[in-house]
């Protein structure tokens, strides 16, 4: 192909290159995913809290500090850091395809006589190739919005672990102080029904009771004493739990943690805002609208597949038998050339029409994040309002069954009263505490659950990214 023919090409390229094959990505309304405009359950009327440190409303310092190395530490959180990164050199890679390739050699020959024939020299080479492909309809510019929009995604993704990560660390610390809490339950009733049981032997030896009293006290202490066990088991799963979401082993936290602390409590109320703000604030919901604006980029990368392909490219060579007269002549050459398929059993259409179904899956995909995420919310709200009813009811019958314990083991030793009745007593004291215990412990996991579901622990005002690479290492790791 001659040299005027190429430009002409290229002259017909250049205007076409502002096309771009396939259809643009629409963000989509509230309406067309079916958000609501309030929330069908009670919440609080205030308006979306800054929730960015959410843990800080509990005020509590290892808490806080917990969730911190939870971030730094945390292997998950790590994962989703490298796969951003992947994701980042994709986007890289996308853009390249819309820069030229130029490629360099250069060689050096020398003729050795054999027999004595010929004469003996050499010469050198240099030379250079260029090629290029026209993004006539611009399926390289769509799979660059495609990686651009998939480098987001994983931002979200990111962003979609650490706040599960956080979540999770501040639950398994609400039920250690849970565990603990009830352990000491245990152990206090425990020491009562020790008590009990001497004043149920004195009163046999004193043959005012029959020795039923006291076998009634045994079996009460050992019920009390059997679940000691399973309690302690629990409280190191959580510790262990909380070493391992830290990036620790899993006993690395039970000398920090061994002091009893009490169940941290959080705010009275949250501002949960209304049911559109979960598009800005969660970060699986910005994944997911991600992921569509990717997947309706694609179709535009398959039907460019439709159109014609123009490549142009070029070679500069030059040579000598000696390196000071190499760039004496230098010679070159440009070619271009254009390709369409016109036939291959649909199989291009094909594509388009699957990237099509893919686009449509990804909106489906996105609308049930949405959803998903407004049933989180409510759950979480009633969740929270049901534990802090219950709390309220159990501080009540904990000052009720405080009062009936202490009445009864008075007048048991003095008689006035059977060991049946002081049993039951006894028993609905450690009810009561254990279900406050349980309430507190219900009303604190229902809040982080909140908190996770209303999309805290990110700064959703940005959208994250792959942190710096450290050049100061070779792939070796030297």
């Amino acid at each position: 192909m001659s040299r005027r023919t190429a430009a002409l090409l290229l002259s017909l390229a250049l205007p076409l290159a502002g096309c771009a094959s396939g259809p643009d990505y629409r963000p989509r309304g509230a309406a067309e995913l079916g958000v609501p405009g309030s929330y069908s359950v009670t919440a609080p009327a205030q308006e979306r809290e800054d929730l960015t440190r959410w843990w800080d409303r509990f005020d509590d310092p290892q808490l806080s500090s917990l969730i911190a190395r939870g971030a730094e530490g945390n292997l998950d959180v790590a994962r989703a850091v490298a796969r951003l990164r992947q994701a980042r050199e994709s986007l890289v890679q996308a853009r390249g395809q819309l820069l030229p390739g130029v490629t360099a050699s250069g060689g050096y020959s020398r003729n050795l006589p054999v027999n004595g024939g010929g004469q003996a020299g050499g010469s050198f080479s240099i030379g250079a190739d260029a090629s290029w492909q026209a993004d006539l309809f611009g399926g390289n510019r769509r799979g660059v919005e495609a990686a651009q929009a998939g480098y987001q995604a994983s931002g979200f993704d990111y962003a979609q672990v650490l706040t599960a990560i956080q979540a999770e660390i501040a639950r398994n610390y609400v039920l250690a102080r849970a565990a603990q809490a009830q352990l000491a339950n245990a152990r206090d009733a425990l020491a009562i029904q020790d008590d009990n049981l001497q004043i149920a032997q004195w009163r046999v030896q004193a043959g005012l009771v029959s020795s039923l009293d006291v076998e009634a006290a045994r079996a009460q202490r050992a019920q009390t004493a059997a679940g000691i066990p399973s309690l302690e088991a629990s409280y190191n799963g959580f510790v262990s739990r909380l070493g391992v979401l830290t990036g620790q082993a899993p006993g690395a936290l039970k000398p920090e943690l061994e002091a009893v602390r009490p169940i941290p409590r959080g705010p009275a109320a949250v501002g949960v805002g209304i049911p559109a703000d979960t598009l800005r604030q969660r970060p699986d919901v910005r994944s997911a609208e991600r992921s569509l604006a990717a997947a309706t980029a694609n179709i535009g990368v398959a039907a460019a597949q439709l159109y014609p392909a123009l490549s142009i490219g070029g070679s500069i060579d030059a040579g000598a038998a000696s390196i000071g007269n190499v760039f004496d002549v230098i010679t070159g050459r440009l070619f271009a050339s254009v390709a369409q398929t016109i036939f291959d059993g649909g199989r291009l259409r094909s594509q388009v029409r699957a990237r099509e179904a893919a686009a449509e899956d990804a909106f489906l995909a996105y609308k049930s994040t949405v959803l998903t995420a407004l049933e989180d919310i409510e759950n979480a709200i009633v969740a929270l309002q049901a534990a802090r009813t219950r709390e309220g009811e159990y501080r009540v019958a904990l000052d009720a069954a405080s009062t009936q314990a202490l009445l009864a083991r008075d007048q048991y030793r003095a008689g006035l009263t059977d060991f049946t009745t002081l049993n039951q007593a006894e028993a609905q004291l450690l009810s009561a505490r254990n279900g406050l215990v349980q309430a507190q412990s219900d009303g604190a996991t229902a809040l982080i659950q909140l908190y996770l579901a209303l999309g805290g622990g990110w700064d959703s005002s940005v959208t994250p990214e792959a942190p710096p690479i450290n050049t100061g290492s070779t792939p070796d790791g030297n």
